[in-house]
């Protein structure tokens, strides 16, 4: 899955390079809990007296061998999430992270649709997630916008509800509305209503497609006007979808630690990044549970650099990807994407 290269590299987590760290990049595959690293976990489990607030404990946690494993960590990374001074705490974490590697812009995902089914009041979340997002942007000089993420197996009028919450903030930071979890359980035409009525609302649409199911997901995501494909992991298996997404230029978000942590992928050598690439697919790197993966953008980038031979002119091409396929107003890409060439040294 190499367009003919082999692959002899064995999966491990290099630190980013310096070329890597100097690159102006976006991240818009992120999800805010699954950014929370272990240490945090122990502070936050200190904060509210959870038992196993040592280091040892929350590791064990984040230990899983399969994507119904990896849902059930993140869920009880949300678990630990109790006071709205919680997510400020850790959106303003994440930004600090962000900027360490010089990652400028994220649209990152809120699980919005899990709060609700906890029963938590979302108002107050929001609100505080607008603190830590506007402190971070103050500190840090990192631009932040919120996808709001429904969580498919709850179906589908939980859905519309994520909806309709994404809608009331469209105007302070809330770009698009998506969905996320097991596509297994739950096939995109399922949300056909909601997706056209947030787009009528005048919110973007995004989607994870491909990621555990095969091309007929990512086709469905498409016929719901998703503007960007979350993992679409098995469009190689389709020829009509890979020359669709290179005829229309639909961004790809590939997460490559993401695939092989939840067994999605087997091994490096089945990830389908390199063909992607060299087929002309838009696509973009992320971390997606950076905290829950052990990884962190600069570290993915390292990664398809060192695993698939990706030069630094090409890293540079995904960099201004990531920006391009960013729902940041058009002046707003422009000035980030002449950042990006600054970096590379192009006039």
């Amino acid at each position: 899955m190499s367009s003919g290269q082999q692959i002899t590299f064995d999966y491990k987590l290099a630190p980013p390079s310096p070329f890597v760290l100097s690159l102006p990049k976006a991240e818009l595959h992120l999800h805010l809990e699954g950014s929370v690293e272990p240490a945090t976990l122990v502070e936050l489990r200190q904060r509210h007296g959870i038992p196993g607030a040592n280091l040892a404990e929350v590791e064990r946690l984040y230990k899983y061998h399969d994507f119904n494993g990896f849902l059930m960590a993140f869920k009880a990374v949300t678990e630990h999430l109790r006071a709205p001074e919680d997510w400020e705490l850790i959106t303003y974490r994440l930004m600090q992270r962000l900027r360490s590697e010089n990652v400028l812009h994220a649209e990152v995902y809120v699980s919005v649709g899990v709060c609700h089914w906890q029963g938590k009041d979302f108002d107050a979340i929001f609100e505080a997630l607008e603190r830590g997002r506007a402190r971070g942007e103050r500190d840090f000089g990192v631009s932040l916008m919120w996808i709001f993420d429904a969580t498919r197996h709850f179906g589908p009028e939980r859905a519309q509800q994520v909806a309709e919450t994404a809608v009331r903030y469209r105007d302070r930071n809330v770009v698009a509305f998506g969905i996320g979890g097991d596509e297994r359980r739950a096939g995109p035409e399922l949300f056909r209503d909601t997706f056209a009525y947030a787009h009528e609302q005048g919110l973007h649409l995004v989607a994870h497609a491909g990621e555990t199911t095969g091309p007929e997901s990512i086709w469905g995501a498409m016929n719901l006007k998703a503007e960007r494909i979350g993992h679409g992991l098995t469009a190689w298996y389709d020829r009509e979808l890979m020359a669709e997404l290179v005829q229309r230029q639909i961004p790809v978000e590939i997460s490559i630690t993401s695939n092989l942590r939840t067994s999605c992928c087997r091994t490096l050598q089945e990830h389908p990044l390199r063909m992607y690439f060299d087929t002309g697919i838009m696509v973009t790197l992320n971390s997606d549970d950076p905290g829950i993966f052990g990884t962190s953008l600069g570290r993915e980038y390292q990664l398809a650099q060192d695993a698939f031979g990706f030069s630094d002119e090409q890293l540079r091409e995904i960099a201004r990807n990531s920006f391009e396929a960013s729902f940041l107003p058009a002046e707003k890409k422009l000035a980030f994407l002449n950042q990006v060439d600054a970096a590379s040294g192009i006039e």
